[in-house]
């Protein structure tokens, strides 16, 4: 089973944890979130996979997840992207922050995520096991969504998209 990297509030490596016990725990653990844009300012948003063991079916960023032990966060930012969204551009990044949430199926999310901004004007490929479906939109349009339907998006999506102001 993959493995995450426990930190600290510093993103000071503590050790590595087993995803899913990580979650179940609680425990702080590094990770990242990618947003992309296109060259008219549109933001790409991902509806996560159904199979997904938390916040399935709902809208989030282009991608995010966490980097494996022993894996650089450049790396794993570019691996990843390709991954779930079948292209990779020029990533920048924006800002670190600390979150928990805790979801209905009992899991805590509980990470130092480090939030990465790209540009990419083509049709993403995604992969049907993390992506379900995907769209383009404004950012003015993402904000009266995210306020008139907040239950639809992630909770670390709103939140970059707060620190990032956004909405």
């Amino acid at each position: 089973m993959a493995q995450v990297i426990l930190v600290d509030e510093k993103d000071q490596v503590l050790g590595f944890e087993e995803k899913l016990k990580a979650h179940q725990e609680g425990k702080l653990h590094r990770a990242f979130s990618i947003l992309i844009f296109d060259d008219e300012g549109k933001m790409l948003l991902q509806k996560r996979a159904l199979g997904k063991y938390h916040c399935a079916g709902l809208w989030s960023n282009a991608c995010c997840s966490h980097p494996s032990p022993n894996e650089t966060l450049e790396k794993a930012i570019h691996g990843r992207l390709l991954f779930e969204m079948g292209f990779d551009c020029t990533l920048s990044k924006k800002l670190s922050f600390i979150y928990k949430t805790q979801f209905d199926n009992g899991l805590i999310e509980h990470e130092f995520d480090h939030v990465f901004t790209g540009i990419f004007s083509g049709t993403p490929n995604f992969n049907p096991e993390e992506v379900s479906d995907y769209k383009w939109i404004t950012i003015d349009n993402l904000r009266q969504d995210i306020v008139s339907n907040p239950q639809n998006f992630t909770v670390w999506f709103t939140l970059i998209c707060q620190k990032l102001n956004l909405i």
